[in-house]
């Protein structure tokens, strides 16, 4: 009797873990998408892994951040609009760049959807998933790429390190508390996050 009540108990208790854990996979899950869906990010992909192709991708990342194309947009929707409206802008900007640095590789740029690993900005970690992206491609982006957050607007003109980036606005500005607990401790939510995107996997 009293075995088949510690049974029923530890099963109880187990049965209890696993409902409890599953909820927060679902509750955090639910969390991450909404930190996916609302974030812009641009990524630039310079033509190979060279020093002079390198240099190049980091003068085109200055000169559009100088632009400041998205720091008036209120929303995803907004910045995604006016990027798509200023591409050929973004285009001749890059392309006059390499230019002028004796470059005379193409430049295309894009709105897509872009699977990115996890990624370390200042003190902030980006989980790794698919997020809306403006993609820029010089020549035939098979080096090393660059990235940052256009929205919201964490980018500054670059008087930051060749592959490091500072905030000239606060993470905290931007973004709930609940996406801030998941920017600022990643290690609390990787076993969760790969359980969730299994899930979807799965059922997709």
């Amino acid at each position: 009797m009293k075995k088949t009540t510690g049974f029923i108990f530890a099963a109880g208790l187990i049965l209890t873990i696993l409902i409890s854990n599953g909820i927060a996979v679902i509750r955090d899950g639910r969390r991450l998408e909404q930190l996916r869906g609302s974030v812009l990010r641009l990524h630039i992909l310079a033509d190979s892994d060279s020093e002079y192709d390198q240099k190049l991708k980091l003068k085109v990342r200055d000169a559009l951040l100088e632009c400041g194309i998205f720091e008036e947009a209120d929303s995803l929707e907004e910045a995604e609009l006016t990027a798509a409206e200023r591409m050929p802008e973004i285009v001749e900007t890059a392309e006059s760049v390499l230019r002028e640095n004796g470059c005379g590789l193409s430049v295309t740029a894009e709105i897509a959807d872009v699977e990115f690993d996890e990624r370390v900005y200042g003190d902030i970690t980006m989980p790794s998933g698919e997020y809306r992206a403006l993609r820029v491609k010089i020549g035939s982006a098979q080096g090393k790429n660059w990235w940052c957050v256009m929205y919201p607007p964490l980018c500054i003109p670059a008087a930051c390190d060749s592959e490091e980036m500072e905030n000239d606005r606060s993470a905290e500005e931007l973004f709930s508390d609940e996406e801030l607990d998941i920017l600022y401790q990643p290690k609390k939510y990787r076993v969760r996050f790969a359980i969730w995107d299994k899930i979807k996997e799965l059922t997709n």
